[in-house]
């Protein structure tokens, strides 16, 4: 058996000289002879893949079914799909992306021409896969793979709810159906919390965990002023840093600023985010392979299992919000060399984003009892629901997605159902696992200042108990990258980042499921009731301006006229602005928060642009009912109806309507639609933030 086990991996890597690595084959072999269950925690590139591709050839040849392995990203399973064809692993993909593949993959599967079927998590609850296709595939399987198994884990750093569906599909399994999940980033707690996931029908659960240090990368932290400097930083050296590499951001706009000026300075990168097309995402993971381009100046979106073994090095500009997350993303440097180097560029602003991406995951009992009591027995879709309960789409997917795993409502055909099983919010639970990731943050901010092995920090973070010091980190073996910014690079930098004016596209279609609220119109907005587009000083996500307005619009921070500077900002957007026609007179949205800074801002535009100020638009009765947070239906309702443009002389010419931030842009639709229907000829809408 080992040597037909080595046969495969051989082919696999293609080197006729490759030999298991400690712990892969005892993994091969319980798969195969003792049909195990088994989880595999081990560094990046120590071969986690190989496991379960030559695991499936040995379990084909004695005739078991085809392996189905869940996996999180598209583009791990790209990587996977291309190392499978190298192994002689016949592997396809079920996703979003190919859907017009889907029957003909259904016939091979049922030709038995499939060895390994790739599927996201979130398709074991596609009702068609779920109750037409998945019962097959559990009667016929081979091998059961969870790939990035940290995932199922509350505690783990990249937490998806739909991973606990897993412990179901598991429990269907005949116990002679071996299953294996694999990781590099689990510490003791995730362990544990994986290993009862897989434990159904008291079956015991093989853990084989390895060391996770990484011999070939040169950990570093760079503490810089701003922004502006960080970027400078990164513009005077990238070509210095080995090879090719990812540069990481925490927010999609840092993403595509960053990508910016570095190409504006003669630097061949491309950004990546969550948002990027897919066939682009493709193309851009494939140009940093062929080493075509510098960098990819990327979210998180390019994470887990992106295989290019000689990526020469991975850059942060501003840091996970913890140790473990920050081990996984610089673990896909240097898995086939001998160094890489990785260094941390953090900024002030860490900490507010951190907060922000914790408070939007975790699940909210209010919001969670609304929905129940919305859903009963007939099918409501998500838009449908959405509009009865006052949620964005993106968190109401994803209370749907723990209601539903936690047996309280169900997808079926045609929306989501309530199942009638009691549900009680579990206080207790979320409270641990906002109090963890908490000190997971405050690890992150030991981790930037301490003075031991940053290798050894992450392990440790990891418990891995068989940390030493590295001996090639910036505490152990001192600064192994220079500090210094050219002032060129530095004043450009600035420049990039001083620059200003976003467009704000405007309202063409009314939302759905308004007339439940009281709102009486529906489908497109007439032409003559739209506004133009309009400018936003900078997003609230911008590296440059960004950080003035988020210290703006910071809960409890005082209201107070805007400062010359911003004001200059302003101008300068305005002058950049090409309108078809200038605009004859300024108009501000009246303001309860804000009403010094956006009337100030209203009257100095005003006077250096040389327009009429008409002042505020009037309050209907109590003015806006809503709340921020809500979505597109109940923000309208809020707004609908609030203002009153009936006591403002009518402009000769266009109108320029000032209010301080735009989110949904409702209150500058109705606004705007009050305006033109008292014969304004077009609205500009202008605001100092858009929070994209």
């Amino acid at each position: 058996m080992r040597d037909a086990a080595l046969d495969a991996l051989r082919a696999l890597t293609g080197r006729p000289d490759a030999e298991f690595h400690d712990g892969q084959f005892e993994a091969i072999a319980a798969l195969v002879a003792e049909r195990r269950r088994a989880l595999v925690v081990q560094r990046t590139g120590w071969g986690k893949s190989a496991v379960y591709f030559v695991a499936t050839l040995m379990l084909r040849r004695a005739g078991a079914g085809p392996t189905l392995l869940v996996s999180p990203l598209l583009a791990l399973m790209r990587d996977q799909i291309a190392a499978a064809e190298r192994a002689g692993v016949r592997a396809v993909a079920i996703n979003s992306t190919n859907a017009h593949e889907w029957d003909g993959v259904r016939a091979q599967l049922e030709r038995d021409e499939i060895d390994v079927l790739l599927v996201s998590p979130e398709r074991l609850n596609n009702p068609v896969f779920r109750d037409e296709q998945l019962p097959d595939l559990v009667r016929r399987m081979g091998l059961l793979v969870v790939d990035e198994a940290h995932c199922i884990s509350d505690w783990g750093h990249d937490f998806r709810p739909d991973y606990r569906r897993l412990r179901e599909l598991i429990a269907q399994l005949p116990p002679d159906v071996p299953v294996l999940a694999t990781t590099a980033t689990a510490n003791r707690r995730v362990v544990t919390d994986v290993s009862e996931q897989l434990t159904t029908g008291g079956v015991e659960v093989l853990t084989i965990r390895g060391p996770l240090a990484r011999a070939s990368l040169r950990l570093g932290v760079l503490r810089l002023a701003n922004a502006p400097q960080r970027l400078a930083w990164l513009s005077s050296h990238l070509d210095d840093l080995p090879g090719s590499g990812i540069i990481y951001t925490l927010t999609v706009a840092a993403a595509h600023d960053t990508a910016r000026l570095l190409r504006e300075r003669g630097h061949d990168v491309r950004a990546y985010t969550g948002q990027t097309d897919p066939d682009e995402r493709a193309e851009c993971e494939q140009a940093l392979k062929d080493n075509t381009v510098k960098a990819l100046v990327a979210t998180s979106a390019l994470g887990m299992g992106f295989d290019k073994p000689d990526l020469g090095f991975v850059v942060h500009l501003g840091a996970p919000s913890s140790p473990v997350a920050y081990y996984q993303q610089v673990g896909r440097a240097g898995r086939a060399t001998d160094s890489a180097d990785v260094l941390l560029l953090p900024a002030a602003e860490d900490r507010d984003i951190w907060h922000y991406f914790a408070t939007a995951s975790m699940p909210d009992s209010e919001r969670a009892e609304r929905i129940l009591a919305a859903l009963g027995d007939t099918p409501v879709s998500t838009p449908a629901l959405e509009a009865m309960v006052d949620i964005r789409r993106s968190p109401l997917e994803l209370l749907l997605k723990v209601l539903d795993v936690d047996g309280a409502v169900r997808r079926v055909q045609g929306g989501w159902v309530a199942t009638g099983a009691p549900w009680t919010y579990d206080h207790e639970r979320y409270g641990r696992i906002a109090a963890e990731r908490t000190a997971e943050q405050q690890r992150m901010l030991d981790y930037e200042t301490t003075e031991t092995c940053r290798m050894a920090f992450l392990q440790d973070a990891l418990d891995d108990e068989t940390a030493t010091p590295c001996g090639r980190c910036d505490s152990c073996a001192g600064e192994w990258y220079p500090t210094a910014v050219s002032a060129e690079e530095g004043a450009a930098a600035g420049a990039a980042l001083d620059r200003v004016g976003v467009p704000i596209e405007p309202r063409r279609q009314w939302p759905t499921g308004v007339a439940r609220l009281g709102v009486t119109v529906s489908g497109r907005i007439p032409p003559g009731e739209q506004a133009a587009e309009g400018r936003a000083l900078a997003r609230l996500t911008d590296l440059g301006w960004g950080g003035t307005l988020r210290r703006i619009f910071a809960e409890g921070a005082e209201d107070a006229p805007i400062t010359p500077q911003m004001l200059d900002a302003c101008v300068r957007v305005l002058a950049d602005w090409q309108w078809a026609q200038r605009p004859a007179a300024v108009v501000s949205v009246p303001s309860r928060s804000r009403p010094q800074l956006v009337g100030s801002l209203a009257r100095g535009l005003a006077r250096i642009g040389r327009l009429t100020d008409l002042g505020e638009l009037a309050w209907n009765g109590a003015g806006p009912t809503g709340r921020p947070g809500g979505n597109s239906a109940f923000r309208l309702a809020g707004v609908w109806g609030a203002f009153s443009a009936a006591e403002l002389p009518v402009a000769d010419g266009p109108v320029l309507l000032v209010d301080d931030i735009a989110d949904s842009r409702w209150t500058l639709t109705v606004a705007a639609r009050e305006l033109r229907r008292t014969g304004v000829s077009a609205v500009l809408p202008f605001t100092l933030a858009l929070r994209a």
